[in-house]
């Protein structure tokens, strides 16, 4: 259990999120700088990363994070923050940009499994763009 002013909680969340077009991008030092710019941002957040799977077509984060931050605030700060840090940083240096295709998975501790994240990441299409 862990603790605010206001709050106790266990809280921890499964979010998934793919690169734009499903490229196989995030690989070497792409899935380093990624993984990397991951952790700034849970840290600057006050969020905790209990486990981070970077795959070269998807992103499998699993974070402990206080009652008033919800599912859709963290996919939006972890993909929005790591895009532009990523760009920011390294676009020029590379040449090679990180973009990340609308939507992502989020659940539970508990509540997911990995069939379920598996066919979220098999079903994604980039067509919503």
């Amino acid at each position: 259990m862990k603790t605010t002013r206001h709050a106790t909680y266990n809280l921890n969340y499964h979010i998934v999120w793919v690169p734009k077009y499903r490229q196989s991008v995030l690989v070497n030092e792409v899935a380093d700088r990624v993984r990397d710019i991951l952790h700034e941002i849970a840290d600057d957040k006050g969020v905790e990363i209990l486990d981070l799977t970077i795959q070269p077509d998807h992103v499998h984060l699993f974070v402990s994070s206080p009652p008033k931050n919800e599912p859709a605030l963290l996919a939006n700060w972890f993909k929005g923050i790591s895009s532009r840090k990523y760009n920011h940083r390294y676009a020029d240096h590379d040449g090679e940009k990180i973009g990340w295709a609308r939507g992502y998975y989020a659940g539970t501790a508990g509540q997911v499994s990995s069939e379920t994240v598996e066919n979220y990441i098999q079903q994604h299409t980039e067509g919503d763009s």
